[in-house]
């Protein structure tokens, strides 16, 4: 016997395509608003050995006491689906949606950045920061603390040209997202 399929193995017309290339997806995914269900969304990818690259979650419905949880992760196609899959079995969802796969959407995060520097270093930095459309929320004589959104390679982007002029510290929310158009997920 050969390498190679037999046809009569296979359904007349069937194709099974894998690839082993990865991106990135957001997944937005609709819970009950109680205890424990973000434990079990993220047991559920470190048991299998996902990574999270940015999670978000916030009430979206208080009367229907439901959350929203936006999940940025990445893997194959496969796993994307797998990952989709495993997350509609878990008791307390009620919706998941790949929005980086169903069409349009606009992701957003939103970022706090202190930096501490004085003389030509203080001036570069409030440079950088309008041309990023950063925001000074806080100023002292010797720091600044932007606030700056966009994309995450927006963020990634400004923070590392902070870095030589005095970054002191980062927080980032994690991304949040919606499709674009009149329909929910």
């Amino acid at each position: 016997m050969t390498g190679r399929c037999q046809p009569d193995r296979f359904p007349s017309g069937t194709i099974i395509v894998t690839s082993n290339t990865h991106r990135k997806a957001t997944i937005a995914v609709i819970v009950d608003n109680e205890p424990g269900v973000l434990a079990r969304v993220v047991g559920l990818f470190s048991g299998r050995g996902y990574n999270i690259d940015s999670l978000t979650v916030s009430e979206v419905d208080e009367a229907a006491h439901l959350s929203r949880i936006t999940i940025v992760t990445n893997g194959t196609e496969m796993i994307i689906e797998q990952i989709k899959a495993q997350l509609q079995r878990l008791v307390p969802v009620h919706r998941v949606s790949d929005l980086s796969a169903e069409g349009a959407y606009v992701e957003r995060e939103l970022a706090l950045v202190k930096v501490a520097s004085s003389g030509e270093q203080r001036v570069e930095a409030l440079r950088i920061a309008d041309i990023f459309r950063a925001r000074a929320v806080d100023s002292t004589i010797g720091s600044f603390v932007f606030e700056i959104t966009g994309s995450i390679e927006k963020i990634s982007a400004f923070v590392d040209l902070m870095r030589p002029l005095g970054l002191v510290d980062v927080s980032r929310t994690g991304v949040v997202a919606i499709s674009r158009g009149p329909d929910a997920i």
